[in-house]
Formats: structure tokens, C-alpha cells, sequence
């Protein structure tokens, strides 16, 4: 491709999320998806920031064959210095986004990439955002919705969630799952181009 570095093997998604699957969809990269199952429970005393960084490199390494780059996230929403993952049921669904509403909180996403013939590189993006004050009504409507059941902190920016977003400071596609702009630099530090992936 001209005018970037060539990327020989090909491009693996250590991940098993629709959002980051579209989101290198979105750039019409040519990738295979082979999620990666490892044990997320956090370390005693681990920071946000150090636990999505080392899930992010787990998951690429446990997915690392000769030939092959593989990229993998993992996404965490944080408040009042709380991790909020994914909800176990609709009432903790509820519970998350009562937390959340009229307040800031702050999206964390360690990505990792593993090279074919180097060390992985990795990096976390954070991103804040303000949830609008929501009625008990609405709260009960979003987590009846089913949207937030497999979502880290209970909502989806990209979809019916977006009703309740109301600023958004740092990089949209962090929020989402999968901060674009970091993925690039990530092939930048391994001496690629993720534009050499493009169909």
C-alpha cells in the first residue's frame, strides 16, 4: 500500500466485543476475530489504570501465533475511583446507573498489541464523561432495554445510551471500546502502519 509500511502476517482481534469488531470494521481493515478467555479478577490492591493494561496484554499474548499481530482491549468504567464492570443482573444494571447519573465518571481502555516478531506494546487511554440526572423512569427503561446488561458501567455510548451522554472529554472511540488513535500508535511503535491492514 502506498505510502505505508507493509504489515506481513495477518491481523488478529483477541476479543469477543461486537463494538471493537465494528470499530476496525469502520476502517475496513482485513482481520480475523479469536477471543481470548482469561480470569479478569482484579490483583489485591490493583489500580484501574495497572488492571486494564495487564487483561489487555494477557489477552494478546494468550493469542500470539508465528505470523501473526494481535490486538486485544479491555474496557472499564471507573467512579469515584470504583471499578464498574459489566452487571450481573438488571438490578445491578440499575444500581451502576443510578451511580453514574447527573455525575462524571472516567472510561479506562488498556490496549495491547503483539507483533510477530517482538515484545507487546501496550497502552491505557482514559476518557471522561458526564452522564445526564436521570428519573427512576428512565433508569428502569435503559436496563429493561437489555442494552446495559453486557456493557462495562451498565451503558452504550454508541447506542441507546447515547441518550444520557451528555459530554464526552477525551477520544470518542475509547468510550466505545477501543480508542482508535492509540491503536495507531501502537503499529507506529512496532514499526507498522495499521493502514497496511486495510482490504
Amino acid at each position: 500500500m502506498s505510502g505505508a509500511p507493509s504489515a506481513p502476517g495477518s491481523l488478529v482481534l483477541a476479543s469477543a466485543s461486537p463494538r471493537r469488531r465494528e470499530l476496525l470494521e469502520s476502517l475496513d481493515l482485513d482481520f480475523v476475530v479469536r477471543p481470548a478467555a482469561v480470569d479478569e479478577t482484579p490483583n489485591p490492591g490493583e489500580r484501574p489504570r495497572d488492571l486494564v493494561r495487564r487483561l489487555a496484554r494477557e489477552k494478546a499474548e494468550a493469542q500470539a501465533e508465528d505470523g501473526e499481530w494481535v490486538l486485544a482491549a479491555d474496557t472499564i468504567v471507573v467512579e469515584n475511583g470504583d471499578v464498574l464492570g459489566k452487571p450481573r443482573d438488571r438490578d445491578q444494571a440499575r444500581e451502576m446507573l443510578q451511580r453514574l447519573q447527573g455525575r462524571w465518571h472516567l472510561v479506562l481502555t488498556g490496549v495491547a498489541l503483539r507483533p510477530p516478531d517482538g515484545d507487546t506494546l501496550h497502552a491505557v487511554e482514559s476518557t471522561r464523561v458526564l452522564f445526564a440526572e436521570l428519573t427512576p423512569e428512565q433508569i428502569n427503561w435503559y436496563a429493561a432495554t437489555g442494552e446495559p446488561d453486557d456493557k462495562a458501567g451498565a451503558y452504550a455510548v454508541q447506542g441507546l445510551g447515547a441518550l444520557f451522554v451528555d459530554e464526552i472529554d477525551g477520544n470518542y472511540s475509547n468510550v466505545v471500546g477501543l480508542p482508535l488513535p492509540t491503536v495507531r500508535q501502537l503499529f507506529e511503535g512496532a514499526g507498522s502502519d495499521v493502514r497496511a491492514f486495510r482490504r
